[in-house]
């Protein structure tokens, strides 16, 4: 098992297709890779950079994302999210943010995820 330390990283890869457009995400007009399924897909790369550094039978919630879109990915394009520990302390795990399409930065930015018992989590949410 890793140990949860700044510098520890994880990525998310995909392709953008029609539905991770702003079009249809309903976050936009234009056919292009929407913010919110960019925020999610910069946060699959923070939950990866964890991969086998959180206890067994917990889990991570993110409770912060401030990301600064600054460039437009069309269908078709390689989209590369990153996140890289920058402090780990008690329960709280906070990471840098970089999402590139090709050699081109789309996106920067910091997260906030906490380790939370997964079964208490759970269990707090109450009757659905």
């Amino acid at each position: 098992m890793r140990v949860l330390v700044p510098g520890l990283e994880g990525s998310h890869r995909a392709v953008v297709d029609e539905t991770d457009t702003a079009i249809a995400m309903g976050s936009g007009s234009v056919p292009v890779l929407a913010t919110p399924r960019l925020a999610a897909w910069l946060e699959a790369a923070a939950v990866a950079a964890l991969e086998g550094v959180v206890p067994a039978g917990s889990t991570t919630v993110g409770t912060r994302i401030d990301i600064r879109h600054i460039a437009a990915t069309p269908v078709g394009k390689a989209v590369e999210a990153k996140a890289t520990v920058t402090a780990a302390e008690g329960r709280t795990v906070e990471f840098d943010l970089l999402a590139t399409e090709g050699e081109a930065t789309i996106a920067t930015g910091r997260h906030v995820r906490v380790v939370v018992d997964e079964e208490r989590f759970i269990s707090s949410l109450g009757p659905a």
